[in-house]
């Protein structure tokens, strides 16, 4: 029964989010910018070295010893077309916005909770969800949207060092890269981090705004925030993945 509870009391956050967005007066401007900035600059760095390392180790070398058995190292940039656009960059930018943003705002509502200010501001008349939550929703949404591409560019890096770990020319490397990935694939993966960051956002401001039990509480809301998010963006990611190649059947094929 409690996590049904938890469910709908997510949902419920998920709409009263969306309609605090979208319907004036949009008071939430100044917070939305700090908030957007702090996860610009709590994530970049992380997001970069992950995006290298798992893209030269995952699909690189691996990848790599795989088609050179098969005499097909030319192929290496059509399997990142692959590998990179549509899961290893969302993946790396939902563990990271995961446990490195979303942490620090279940830490940071998570105390408001515990020291009282969120039932003070609704004594003042003042909305948590449109002053504390929105803001956060939204910048999480455009942040991993926008880490997407750096994630993708990381990536193409970690491939670029791979080939050339194989003494393979970049030329061959980057025709197949062109010649595999498309648009679709590009707005997908676009799409795909920017459900991951609202579905990141609202349970981490959940479980923020509704710890108990002192520092201890806090330290167990943020502990759930980031395991809850991190199986429900896998869900989203097996949803969304199924979706799109129903819908865009082409994608199944190894260009």
């Amino acid at each position: 029964m409690q996590l049904l509870d938890e469910v709908g009391d997510l949902m419920i956050l998920t709409g009263r989010t969306l309609l605090s967005a979208l319907l004036p007066p949009y008071t939430y401007g100044g917070e939305f910018t700090v908030q957007f900035l702090f996860a610009i600059r709590l994530c970049w760095l992380p997001l970069l070295l992950t995006s290298v390392c798992v893209n030269y180790a995952g699909p690189g070398l691996e990848g790599g010893n795989f088609a050179s058995i098969l005499g097909a190292l030319d192929r290496l940039g059509g399997f990142y077309s692959l590998a990179a656009i549509r899961e290893l960059a969302p993946f790396a930018c939902m563990i990271i916005v995961s446990g490195v943003a979303g942490t620090a705002i279940t830490a940071d509502l998570g105390a408001r909770k515990i020291r009282e200010e969120l039932d003070a501001l609704q004594v003042l008349g003042v909305d948590p969800v449109k002053n504390l939550v929105v803001p956060r929703f939204l910048a999480l949404m455009i942040a991993t949207a926008l880490f997407d591409i750096f994630a993708i560019g990381a990536g193409v890096v970690g491939g670029m060092i791979a080939s050339l770990s194989f003494h393979a020319p970049l030329g061959p490397f980057f025709a197949a890269f062109w010649a595999s990935g498309s648009a679709t694939e590009v707005w997908g993966s676009l799409l795909k981090c920017t459900i991951f960051g609202a579905v990141t956002a609202i349970v981490c401001c959940y479980k923020g705004m509704t710890a108990s039990g002192g520092a201890e509480g806090v330290g167990r809301a943020v502990n759930q925030a980031v395991v809850i998010g991190l199986l429900a963006n896998g869900a989203v990611n097996y949803v969304f993945t199924q979706l799109l190649l129903a819908t865009h059947p082409e994608l199944s094929q190894l260009r």
